[in-house]
């Protein structure tokens, strides 16, 4: 159970990162935040994918 309370600890920084771009209205880092993110998200899954070789042809 401890590796779910650190999953859940990284998603609400991400959380509390979005929450205060909204707060003080700079929606338009918002997109970019999120293109950061899901470019992290598919390079760490490419690392540990089988699939990594057809993943890195996309880029």
């Amino acid at each position: 159970m401890k590796w779910a309370r650190r999953l859940s600890n990284r998603f609400s920084v991400v959380g509390e990162l979005f929450y205060f771009l909204w707060r003080q209205r700079l929606w338009w880092l918002i997109p970019m935040v999120a293109v950061l993110l899901l470019f992290g998200l598919i390079l760490i899954f490419a690392q540990t994918s089988p699939l990594a070789p057809f993943i890195y042809t996309l880029f």
